[in-house]
């Protein structure tokens, strides 16, 4: 016999948009119910941005320590012995993390006064459905209903991950052994992320890109310092290549992957241990009950069709992160899922923001808030810019952060100076971000930043000089 219940606020999904809005709802003393058909804290906490910063961070580990076992050592430092590689340990370390993260999530919730079941929900109508436990069916009835199902990897048909020799993004994040030779299938901010760590821990890593360049969401000029470590660490990058298939060859602990690509209308062929297929990600808008709910989706058919507060067109539910469409980031996400929990309390709330920040934790990593230059351009704007190169900041060549040419630019409206974007590239520029999505929120002036004290010695001071170079006046820069 089934179970019924009743909330002011049911939310489906308790991922990064979906556990801050159930958080802040019951907050805001809403009867609040969220539901999670497995982990707390979604894609992103437990196969996706936390996992994979983890692994990044032992692979800088390990090639900082590998560069100091060098003949001469490094920075004055050497160190005798070769470091000795655990794959299965470096897993059990970021597992270790993503474990502890996903309780204190489950704790938050709880602590909050939100009510988290774990099942599968499936919709009969936009506000009622019912809940498949391992206690048994519960039928929900909800007032209002937040929809933060998030999304999931493709596949390529002819293609399908196994999770074996195929990988997705969650494969490659569980590896057991480190394969010698990875062909990655898409050069998006996934693959390239993860293909940097892999090329860092010793793998040898080929990428092969559909399009005419890696990394097509960046400009030429901020993706070029990328390019530059690829082939200075001997990553095979093929562009205008398209995967056409592959076969398992041998059999057992030998077996190797043939992945066969065309590129320039030639077939190729490749022979690696592991294929990753990182082309993208999907809504997960199908198999709980979306049909069911009244709801229209957007002109591409993909997503949610949402407004400024994230109502769907049917009444009382709304649709947050990724699978209301681009872009597909944990960070907005969370903003939603709290502006929502508000505006159902009775708030006058809008997503109206100037500046999602984009971060790619490549090597170097790359940071991207508001327009760029050609973007800028684009819409008409008059600009002026400025670009500092961190081979002129002190605290940068300390950490070795210019290492491979990165730099901060910044883009102004040349009629009254406000700053319309800022990028950067480099080692550890990623922590920069706050500073530039505050600049653009709160709508500053090239001036505004220029007259800002800067402590010395930091990263941040190279942003401060990118804007008196636009202003025609930097100090450690010709």
């Amino acid at each position: 016999m089934s179970e019924n219940r009743k909330c002011q606020v049911l939310i489906v999904g308790a991922g990064p948009g979906g556990y801050v809005a159930a958080i802040r709802s019951a907050q805001l003393g809403l009867e609040t119910i969220i539901v999670e058909g497995d982990k707390p804290g979604g894609v992103c906490l437990n196969i996706g941005c936390i996992p994979s910063k983890a692994i990044i961070h032992a692979a800088e580990r390990y090639e900082s320590l590998t560069k100091h076992s060098a003949d001469n050592g490094h920075m004055g430092i050497t160190i005798n012995d070769n470091p000795n590689l655990d794959m299965k340990g470096i897993v059990e370390w970021k597992d270790t993390i993503v474990q502890r993260l996903t309780k204190g999530v489950e704790a938050l919730v709880k602590g909050s006064g939100a009510e988290l079941i774990n099942g599968w929900a499936t919709f009969s109508s936009s506000k009622q459905c019912t809940v498949k436990t391992n206690q048994g069916d519960i039928i929900i009835d909800a007032e209002n209903v937040i929809i933060a199902t998030g999304s999931t990897h493709i596949d390529l048909p002819f293609m399908p991950c196994d999770e074996e020799f195929i990988l997705s993004s969650t494969g490659a994040l569980s590896l057991q052994k480190l394969p010698k030779k990875v062909a990655i299938v898409g050069g998006g901010y996934i693959g390239l992320e993860l293909g940097c760590a892999l090329s860092k821990l010793g793998s040898e890593v080929t990428v092969i890109e559909g399009m005419d360049s890696i990394l097509g969401i960046m400009d030429k000029e901020i993706r070029r310092p990328l390019e530059i470590w690829l082939k200075k660490n001997k990553v095979t990058v093929h562009t205008n290549a398209l995967a056409r298939g592959s076969k398992i060859k041998g059999k057992g602990a030998s077996s190797k992957v043939e992945l066969t690509f065309e590129k320039d209308s030639e077939e190729h062929k490749i022979t690696v241990d592991k294929v990753l297929v990182t082309v993208g990600r999907s809504p997960n808008s199908k198999g709980w009950g979306l049909e069911n709910m009244g709801i229209r989706m957007d002109t591409s058919g993909r997503f949610i069709r949402i407004d400024r507060q994230c109502r769907t067109s049917a009444p009382g539910v709304y649709a947050i992160g990724d699978v209301a469409g681009e872009p597909m980031l944990a960070h907005k996400a969370s903003a939603q899922g709290e502006m929502v929990a508000e505006i159902i309390s009775g708030e006058k709330r809008e997503f109206d923001k100037v500046a999602i920040p984009a971060i790619v934790f490549t090597e170097p990593e790359i940071v991207s808030v508001g327009l760029t230059p050609d973007e800028a351009k684009e819409r008409g704007e008059e600009i002026i810019t400025g670009k500092f190169p961190l081979a002129a900041n002190g605290r940068a060549l300390t950490l070795e952060a210019e290492k491979t040419g990165g730099f901060i630019r910044v883009t102004a409206r040349e009629s009254d100076h406000v700053i319309l974007g800022i990028q950067a590239v480099g080692s550890h520029v990623a922590e920069l971000h706050g500073e530039f999505v505050l600049a653009l929120e709160m709508g500053a002036l090239l001036e505004d930043i220029a007259d800002t004290v800067h402590a010395h010695p930091t990263m941040t001071e190279a942003f401060h000089e990118s804007v008196l170079k636009s202003l025609g006046h930097a100090i450690h820069s010709a």
